[in-house]
């Protein structure tokens, strides 16, 4: 699939990032000479931290082309980003080339935050090809999608647009009915009204107002949002008492939100000084990471919870993932089955930049739980009273491994019968041997926390697998203790 990028700034960026790691060929069109160092620029910062959010591997990056003409760029393209510069004229004009050159059947989404999609398909040959598609920076990194449109755009149009923006990882919200700043922005607008009153009056600092919301409502509002955060706080009563209690607050005077201070050298003034105070002595790339760190923790910790943005990523890993699930999906049984791939996150390494000690055995650990799986071991097994424990663990940490590294671990079962279960894993990066993990493990009654043999259940599609591979030679290290060669 192709996707068309028209303007490569910050948002433009980001959604070629966004596109291109998700398996789509990414055409740009930008007149800037420092395009491509910029989008360059931007994509190592994805290639560094979007695929640690996904515990599966990713579809192969697709290819990126830079071109200088808009019809060009647009050539096959079924979704085209529209990021240009919040100038309804330049806008017009924009649709109007690339109208005359793209697939009619194509997306024209608007990364506008200004305008609504009905003033953006004014004078267009096919206003109906144009939508709102409005997203947060980083691109690569937030799901959420403002789809806005209007009645010149069929049901199935706008579906199908939704579709493409989830199949890359995003949560389109459809927003009901068209309106200025759709809806996000206006959240964001009363509060930065509000910023700017507290600034001008000398109640707080820049830096004291963004404690105010990273260190307290923010992360609430992260993982739960507005409506579901003050259910919570009505306790057991909910909502009803929420309102009941807090709603006549609206009534007093604590905000200026409709009446907005004039921006004068000095407010402008006051505003940027306490900024650089603030955050000077870091560059923007710095400033990038800083950020992009802080994201990938926070949604990794949400996605072990099931939660929120956590929720869309653990879909998104179920749509991209090319395990197998069953011993018939895997092509050659007499070969180490893959059990792992997926890319090594920012949280799993240490103060050298490595990945850790705890995170090769929760690599492993992984490898083994799929095995487990793959002969029938599986949650259903389990919960019926039988399971595998590990016995003994041997690691060997061959080279090293850092942030992004995009591994694979291979797993030979070295005996499967009875009441062991003895596994080698293998840990590549491409061909590259990283690490090697050897677990013995026995399987044990639930009920009595003793062990015992696996019903039929497992013991027939373990002893399958076992059986191929009996013709593998044993592997290198197997059996060897710490410091034997």
């Amino acid at each position: 699939m192709i996707a068309a990028i028209i303007g490569g700034g910050v948002i433009g960026g980001g959604w070629a990032a966004r596109f291109l790691l998700m398996g789509w060929d990414v055409r740009v069109f930008d007149p800037d000479p420092e395009a491509q160092r910029k989008i360059g620029e931007v994509l190592d910062n994805a290639r560094r931290s979007l695929p640690g959010l996904s515990d599966v591997d990713l579809p192969v990056e697709g290819t990126l082309s830079f071109h200088d003409t808009m019809s060009e760029a647009v050539e096959g393209a079924i979704w085209i980003q529209e990021s240009v510069p919040e100038r309804i004229e330049l806008k017009r004009k924009v649709y109007q080339a690339l109208q005359a050159a793209c697939d009619p059947d194509a997306v024209i989404g608007s990364s506008t935050s200004g305008f609504k999609p009905s003033e953006l398909q004014d004078c267009a040959s096919r206003p109906e090809q144009i939508v709102v598609a409005h997203p947060f920076n980083p691109v690569y990194l937030l799901p959420l999608v403002e789809l806005v449109a209007t009645d010149k755009n069929a049901p199935d149009f706008v579906d199908k647009a939704a579709t493409l923006l989830t199949g890359v990882g995003m949560h389109p919200l459809r927003v009901r009915a068209e309106i200025d700043a759709h809806i996000a922005d206006r959240f964001l607008e009363a509060v930065w009204r509000e910023a700017l009153w507290l600034i001008k009056d000398g109640i707080a600092t820049t830096e004291e107002i963004d404690d105010a919301i990273r260190y307290g409502f923010g992360l609430r509002w992260a993982q739960m949002g507005l409506f579901e955060t003050y259910r919570v706080a009505g306790g057991e009563a909910g909502m009803r008492h929420f309102m009941a209690q807090f709603g006549p607050a609206l009534e007093w005077p604590w905000t200026k939100l409709m009446d907005v201070p004039e921006l004068t050298d000095e407010l402008i003034d006051a505003i940027a000084d306490q900024s650089d105070a603030q955050s000077g002595m870091h560059s923007i790339r710095d400033l990038e990471r800083i950020r992009d760190n802080n994201l990938v923790t926070i949604l990794r910790g949400l996605k072990a919870q099931d939660w929120g943005a956590g929720r869309l990523l653990n879909a998104q890993d179920r749509r991209v993932n090319s395990l197998p699930e069953t011993l018939d999906d895997i092509a050659d049984l007499a070969k180490p089955v893959t059990t792992v791939a997926r890319a090594v996150p920012l949280d799993w390494t240490d103060y050298n930049g490595h990945m850790n000690e705890a995170r090769y055995l929760q690599a492993f650990g992984d490898a083994t739980d799929k095995l487990m799986a793959l002969v029938g071991c599986d949650a259903d097994y389990i919960a019926s009273g039988g399971s595998y424990f590990t016995a003994e663990t041997h690691i060997r940490h061959l080279d090293e491994v850092y942030a992004g590294t995009r591994i694979r671990i291979d797993t030979q079962v070295v005996e499967g019968a009875g009441k062991k279960m003895h596994l080698f894993h293998w840990m590549f990066a491409g061909d590259r041997l990283l690490a090697t993990g050897e677990h013995m493990l026995i399987h044990v009654s639930l009920a009595t926390r003793k062990a015992s043999v696996p019903d039929d259940r497992v013991a027939v599609p373990l002893a399958r697998i076992a059986q191929a591979h009996a013709g593998l030679p044993l592997p290198e290290g197997a059996g060897a203790a710490v410091g034997k060669r």
